[in-house]
């Protein structure tokens, strides 16, 4: 029954050509960070990074992404939305390609700071547009979307397995992903300039509440999950499981199945079970996964780890935007600037922490602090007031078909 939903809903989504546009630019992300993910080893042995001094590298994004938060709405009160969009992740592809090719330590921190802001404005503007579009086409269609960053990780990570057994290097592996996504960005791009909305926030600066704060806590908790299986999978099963080359990105891989097909199923279990029961639910199986990730003896074991956080974090950000959209007297774009903020910050400086604690000790006890994390994230969606049951959500005065995206 779960299968023939999913299926009944990918056709009927995928109708919807301007929707599918936009969550492409979902997978673009996906598929130029899967191949930066499956990179990271052999640039840490390039540049002779040690752990510590690699995620002290990995702070540049997040700072670039405070830039953009700083700048987003002064940026997109002149820009419209689609025309940032389709120009948007044209450079997100030149700075990929210059970020893994880099010459030097000076040009990686460069590109991990341009990065970082442009990510910032990129996941504003594509989560801003798919609300709209949700109205639009009075369907759901947040978990679709983001269902196709999944699978764009998801691809890439295997697609670099094949890579690196065949002897193609990282270098080469990011040209060919981005001559294939400009081909179809390219394709695409009516639909995307079609976009002609000002999305920016007219209303005077707040500071947030404790509610909001918490969202945003959670989101930032489900990204530095997100973050840490991107930038150490591969790493973890490379120096501390001792995995063959190929395998390598089959953690990250695992994962990002895993999410694609929770969240192709996301918005049915809202439906069927209430926001906050999935997203408890979700943060106590991330958790779960963790602990198998850092008490595994096997890499198999360890990958099996890495899918059970992918089905725990699959459902839990696409809830939170569509909950920051939708909270009393605060404006789309500053919902979603307050979520994609923390959401980036734990993305971005997740994997830093992690390398800093790893430095110390190892690892696999980095990797630990996610377990604890995650159980609080728990808490804070038991607690929230934002996140509701489904009566709740039956009462909600926007008129979504739940069970149709």
């Amino acid at each position: 029954m779960t299968e023939f939903n999913m299926l009944k809903n990918i056709s009927s989504f995928i109708k919807i050509k301007p929707a599918l546009a936009v969550a492409f630019l979902y997978a673009t992300s996906s598929l130029l960070f899967g191949t930066w993910v499956a990179s990271i080893p052999g640039i840490k042995e390039r540049f002779g990074f040690s752990d510590g001094s690699l995620g002290l590298s990995l702070l540049l994004s997040p700072l670039g992404a405070v830039t953009g938060m700083l700048l987003a709405t002064r940026i997109f009160s002149k820009i419209e939305v689609g025309k940032w969009m389709f120009y948007g992740y044209l450079c997100q592809c030149c700075v990929m390609i210059f970020q893994i090719n880099s010459w030097n330590r000076i040009m990686f921190w460069c590109c991990l700071y341009c990065y970082g802001f442009n990510s910032f404005l990129n996941g504003v503007s594509i989560n801003a547009t798919v609300n709209n579009m949700e109205k639009k086409y009075n369907r759901l269609m947040m978990s679709t979307c983001h269902s196709m960053y999944s699978l764009g990780g998801g691809v890439s990570a295997v697609l670099a397995a094949f890579w690196f057994s065949i002897h193609v290097p990282s270098g080469w592996q990011i040209v060919i992903i981005v001559a294939a996504i400009v081909t179809v960005n390219y394709s695409n791009r009516n639909y995307l300039l079609s976009n002609k909305e000002i999305i920016h926030s007219r209303s005077s600066f707040k500071l947030p509440s404790l509610g909001i704060l918490g969202i945003a806590f959670i989101c930032l908790v489900s990204y530095m999950a997100e973050g840490c299986v991107a930038d150490w999978s591969a790493i973890y099963l490379k120096e501390s499981m001792h995995a063959p080359k190929a395998m390598i990105s089959l953690g990250y891989a695992g994962f990002s199945f895993a999410m694609t097909f929770g969240r192709l199923n996301g918005d049915t279990l809202v439906g069927r079970f209430g926001s906050k029961k999935v997203v408890i639910t979700g943060c106590l199986i991330a958790s779960t996964g963790f602990l198998v990730v850092v008490t595994a003896w096997i890499t198999a074991l360890a990958i099996a780890g890495y899918i059970l956080i992918g089905f725990g974090c699959c459902c839990i950000v696409p809830v939170l935007f569509r909950a920051s959209a939708h909270i009393p007297g605060i404006s789309t774009v500053e919902g979603f600037a307050m979520v994609t903020t923390g959401g980036l910050i734990g993305f971005l400086t997740g994997p830093s922490v992690i390398g800093f604690i790893a430095e110390k000790t190892n690892l696999s006890k980095a990797l630990s602090l996610l377990i604890f994390m995650t159980l609080v994230s728990a808490v804070v969606a038991w607690r929230s007031r934002f996140i509701t049951h489904k009566k709740k959500i039956a009462s909600n005065s926007v008129v979504f078909d739940e069970q149709t995206y």
